[in-house]
């Protein structure tokens, strides 16, 4: 049996029997996985609070049969404390780890993406990340993931938006008047929220008043519920504790 000491986040654990947890791990090395975690329930000296999302640890992991694997231990690296005290960063680390559960698969290293989420958890944990950095997040990490959503041109002919856009999440982004009749099912969307959401991607960071988060909030969850199919639960529940 393979073992393995790999750089992790736990995106996430389930309660399996009286005693046992199946935890899912972001790994630097070999991307998603779940692992289970025998007596993690009883055993307080073994994993010692490492199991809590958003925790980044150094797993250690031997592979047992097909894609499953065993946590044998593991060491903190960071915990991120005040995200666990703090209801708007419970909020908003509870988005960006299942964002980035959402857009990852089995075993597929992505170096950038957890380099992306590590550093955006740190940001939020030091009380260093607004509102508008989560919009920033989630442009960066659908990016890496290959969703990344265009602003400063039509999807359909690559020209400019003009003073009326659309938006088309199948086709990935804005589109022109001159292109409405080939993207019958894009909807409207405010050209301040496109020239706004384009310069964010780009790298502008100038923090976004709240009517225009709450618009650009609104059309990325229009385009992440498209492509993974469905609604992500955090955002039900930054919305009932009034989060953007």
């Amino acid at each position: 049996m393979e073992r393995l000491f790999e750089e992790a986040l736990v995106l996430g654990t389930v309660d399996y029997g009286e005693a046992d947890r199946v935890v899912t791990l972001f790994t630097r090395g070999r991307g998603r996985l779940s692992a289970f975690a025998n007596g993690a329930r009883k055993s307080k000296r073994r994993f010692a609070g490492a199991l809590e999302p958003a925790t980044h640890l150094k797993a250690q992991l031997v592979e047992t049969r097909g894609d499953t694997w065993r946590l044998d231990g593991a060491d903190v690296l960071t915990s991120f404390h005040r995200l666990r005290d703090d209801l708007a960063l419970i909020a908003r680390s509870a988005y960006a780890l299942e964002l980035c559960r959402e857009l990852t698969r089995d075993h597929q290293p992505n170096d950038e993406l957890f380099t992306s989420v590590l550093q955006y958890l740190a940001l939020l944990d030091g009380g260093k990340a607004g509102p508008t950095s989560l919009l920033k997040f989630e442009l960066d990490v659908l990016s890496l993931a290959g969703f990344r959503p265009r602003f400063s041109q039509c999807v359909i002919c690559a020209g400019l938006t003009g003073g009326a856009p659309r938006f088309e999440p199948d086709a990935g982004g804005v589109v022109c008047e001159g292109c409405f009749s080939r993207a019958p099912y894009a909807v409207p969307v405010d050209p301040l929220v496109v020239d706004a959401l384009s310069a964010l991607q780009s790298g502008q960071r100038t923090p976004f008043e709240p009517s225009l988060r709450a618009r650009s909030r609104e059309l990325l969850n229009l385009f992440i519920a498209h492509h993974l199919g469905r609604r992500l639960k955090a955002v039900d529940f930054m919305a009932q504790v009034g989060v953007d």
